[in-house]
């Protein structure tokens, strides 16, 4: 296991990590104690660093969960002489993603208020950060370039294995960075969040943006021409 190869890994998992659904969960439950319906609601569902560190345990779970299964897979592939297909799905897969939201931005649209179910508790922070992270996990086409590069040099199942973990908590440093943040400068932190969730996370309409469509086009069409390539 080489040093360029741990670099490369760590700097996919450091762009990967700055993923918006897991960072968005726990910036929802930071703001619970001003959100909520009141101080009980709060205790029902647990302290926000108890709920943050749960979901924070799921997706740190998934993702090294899935890595080794997708790891597994692509080691396979690259003994049976498949690798380059491995290399085309994650590109492909990517390019397709970037697609999707091309189009999308293509014409308005509601969307709706983000919130936290009344059933998340301290009891389901883990298992919705399982379903969260597995949710997100197809659009992470870091991660599976990460594992396409491990699968192409050989480094073995334990290595790998290591790597992985080290991925899974990588990916999760920016929600503990800011559960640790927000139980420091508490107030602070929540007034921040607060009107980033009023412009990113109320209910709102959002315009169509032909500029918005047209560069996430052209990052449709390099990744999928790397994939055709590979």
């Amino acid at each position: 296991m080489s040093a360029s190869l741990v670099g490369v890994v760590a700097g996919l998992a450091l762009l990967d990590a700055l993923n918006p659904a897991t960072i968005g969960l726990v910036a929802l439950i930071l703001l619970l104690p001003t959100e909520s319906t009141g101080p009980s609601a709060t205790a029902r569902r647990g302290s926000p660093v108890a709920l943050g560190a749960g979901v924070a345990v799921g997706a740190a779970l998934t993702v090294f969960a899935v890595g080794c299964a997708v790891y597994l897979a692509a080691d396979t592939a690259a003994v049976a002489g498949g690798l380059v297909w491995v290399r085309r799905l994650a590109f492909g897969a990517a390019g397709v993603v970037l697609l999707v939201t091309a189009l999308r931005r293509l014409r308005p649209r509601d969307v709706s208020a983000v919130a936290l179910p009344g059933w998340f508790s301290v009891w389901t922070a883990v298992p919705t950060g399982v379903l969260v992270t597995g949710a997100d996990l197809p659009n992470a086409f870091p991660y599976f370039i990460a594992i396409e590069r491990m699968a192409a040099a050989g480094i073995g199942v334990g290595a790998a294995t290591l790597l992985l973990a080290g991925y899974a908590v990588v990916y999760c440093l920016p929600c503990l960075v800011l559960l640790g943040v927000g139980q420091r400068w508490g107030d602070r932190v929540r007034g921040g969040l607060s009107g980033l969730y009023r412009r990113f996370g109320a209910a709102r309409r959002l315009p169509r943006s032909v500029p918005l469509a047209a560069a996430y086009g052209a990052g449709a069409v390099a990744l999928i021409a790397v994939a055709a390539s590979a």
